[in-house]
C-alpha cells in the first residue's frame, strides 16, 4: 500500500474503558483506507482460562507492539491504533499502584504522531472485559494529564458518534496536511 520513503503516521486512540475507541478505529481505517490495530489484550483475555495478573500486561504489552510493528506495513498513510502501551501503563498504575520497569522502557521506545482520546459521553455497555463503570471520569483525567505531562499532541474526541468521527478525521487530516 504504501511506497518505501512514505513515513507512516502512528494514530493512537485512547481512554477509558467504553468510551468508542474500537468503533472510532475501524471506521478510521475504512475512511483513510488503511488498517487498524486491534486491542491485543481483549483477545489476550478472552484466551485466559483464569483472572489476568500483572504479569499478564507485560505479555498484553509485548503482543499489542509486535501487532503494531506487524500491521505497519499494509499501512497506507496513517496506521489507526486500537488502544496502546500507555493505556496498560494507566491501567497498570490504577489496578496495581505501578507500572512494571519492562512495560515503561517499551513506551520510551515508541512513538506516535497522534493520540486521540476518547471522552466517557458514551453510554456504558456491559462486557465481561470491563471493570469500572464508575470510574470513567477518574480514569480520563489521568489519561489527559499524562499526556499533557509528556507533552504529546493528542485531540479530544467528544459528542455524538458523527461529531466524534468528524473530529478525529479532521485531526488526522490536519496531521497529514503537514507532512
Amino acid at each position: 500500500m504504501k511506497s518505501p520513503l512514505q513515513k507512516i503516521k502512528k494514530i493512537a486512540i485512547i481512554g477509558p474503558e467504553c468510551t468508542g475507541k474500537s468503533e472510532l478505529s475501524e471506521y478510521l481505517a475504512q475512511h483513510f483506507n488503511t488498517v487498524w490495530v486491534t486491542e491485543y489484550a481483549r483477545t489476550y483475555l478472552e484466551n485466559l482460562n483464569s483472572p489476568y495478573t500483572e504479569t499478564d500486561l507485560v505479555k498484553i504489552a509485548h503482543g499489542q507492539i509486535r501487532l503494531e510493528d506487524e500491521w505497519i506495513a499494509e499501512a497506507n498513510r496513517v496506521l489507526i491504533c486500537d488502544t496502546n502501551l500507555l493505556v496498560i501503563k494507566v491501567w497498570s498504575n490504577y489496578k496495581y499502584g505501578h507500572c512494571s520497569e519492562e512495560i515503561l522502557q517499551l513506551i520510551k521506545s515508541r512513538t506516535y504522531d497522534l493520540y486521540l482520546l476518547t471522552y466517557i459521553d458514551i453510554p456504558w455497555q456491559e462486557d465481561p472485559q470491563r471493570e469500572h463503570p464508575n470510574e470513567r471520569e477518574t480514569l480520563w483525567k489521568i489519561y489527559k494529564n499524562e499526556l499533557e505531562q509528556q507533552d504529546i499532541p493528542y485531540v479530544e474526541i467528544k459528542g455524538e458518534r458523527e461529531a466524534r468521527r468528524a473530529m478525529a478525521i479532521e485531526a488526522i487530516e490536519n496531521l497529514l496536511n503537514r507532512e
